[in-house]
């Protein structure tokens, strides 16, 4: 992971880019993200912690609370304090999407009938950890080679134009390193997949 600089001249560069551009911050806030980092580093500081700083800033600075988020966040990439894909827990969290010929039902049942998902996944074991009719399923997860915990994975089914989009989510990842590992592993699992997908007859 590089480092960049931030958008103003003089400041330390960034440590990771935030999910929200500096012009869209600056719409929604009234400020850009040098002054949110030079503000929060005066104010509750970085070892403050994200609940600590998103109170601060709603208290303080009349932020809406989802905005007062989107600030944390932020400023926990920019300063080094979170991570890209890194949760409030320490863990990590990666998305893969596609959009594919094929109908919701069809997709959902592939996923839900226990032979079909083994074989559209072969290298891992995964047992359903949801409700059949909730609307993202959730799996557990374990490396069939090793018996390794890999944590949860999330699949949801969306109707698009083209047929469905499907998009899945690996949650619960131990490092930055492993988010990588499991972002080129779906990236690649959902492009090879042929569609559309269907269960067993």
């Amino acid at each position: 992971m590089g480092t960049g600089p931030s958008p103003g001249a003089g400041d330390t560069p960034w440590v990771a880019q935030p999910e929200l551009s500096d012009e869209r911050i600056t719409a929604a806030t009234g400020r850009g993200w040098n002054d949110w980092v030079s503000l929060i580093d005066a104010g509750p500081g970085r070892s403050a912690g994200h609940t600590a700083i998103a109170t601060w800033l709603r208290d303080e600075h009349d932020v809406d609370g989802w905005w007062a988020q989107s600030v944390t966040v932020g400023y926990e990439r920019i300063t080094g304090i979170r991570l890209p894909g890194q949760m409030p827990d320490g863990t990590f969290s990666i998305s893969r999407s596609r959009t594919m010929p094929g109908d919701v039902p069809n997709t959902r049942m592939a996923f839900l009938d226990d032979a079909s998902r083994a074989a559209l996944l072969p290298e891992l074991a995964s047992t359903l950890r949801s409700r059949p009719d909730a609307k993202e399923l959730r799996f557990s997860a374990v490396k069939k080679a090793s018996g390794q915990d890999v944590g949860r994975f999330l699949v949801a089914i969306n109707p698009a134009a083209a047929g469905v989009q499907l998009v899945i989510t690996h949650e619960k990842l131990p490092s930055y390193e492993a988010a990588e590992q499991w972002k080129d592993f779906w990236g690649s699992w959902i492009a090879g997949l042929e569609a559309p997908l269907a269960p067993p007859r």
